[in-house]
């Protein structure tokens, strides 16, 4: 085990025995944390309609290169996004799989990843500068990931959904 999972595991241990909450995990903690590719397009049907029907909780959309948001999308918000998102991804990555959103849970989500189809460098494999994904469905309030700006066309989009 490595020494930063000892100290975190401690630090959980003495929340538990205090009757503490453990520490909220930061935005950035999760951003780096474990993610789950959806690899098949029925999987990616499956978390959708996950987050569906989850979408009265406390969603974040972020679009990387925008403002990051100070407030929740409404339930309606967040699906019209997801049936925007899917047809987007589907028509722009016109492959037989999809392979380009990362969930830390299929089950119960708090956070999804999806890279845009037109900027996918490297993301399946190793790289010293991975790409920045093109949106983020977080249930933490994001923080500026500092992307250098919002590509026109996907500035467009966002406007046309959601008038930002």
């Amino acid at each position: 085990m490595q020494p930063l999972q000892i100290e975190q595991e401690m630090s959980m241990e003495s929340h538990a025995m205090n009757h503490e909450p453990p520490p909220q995990q930061s935005f950035r903690e999760a951003f780096r944390g474990t993610f789950y590719g959806i690899l098949r397009w029925p999987q990616l049907d499956a978390l959708w309609e996950v987050l569906r029907q989850d979408a009265a909780s406390d969603w974040y959309l972020y679009a990387i290169g925008a403002a990051p948001p100070t407030t929740t999308a409404s339930a309606e918000q967040l699906r019209a996004f997801i049936s925007e998102i899917d047809v987007l991804l589907r028509k722009e990555h016109a492959e037989d799989y999809c392979g380009i959103v990362y969930t830390d849970s299929f089950d119960a989500p708090g956070f999804v990843k999806i890279f845009d189809p037109h900027n996918l460098g490297v993301s399946c494999g190793f790289s010293d500068n991975p790409p920045l994904p093109g949106w983020i469905l977080s249930k933490l309030p994001p923080v500026d990931l500092k992307a250098p700006f919002l590509p026109g066309n996907r500035r467009r989009w966002w406007q046309r959904l959601f008038g930002d």
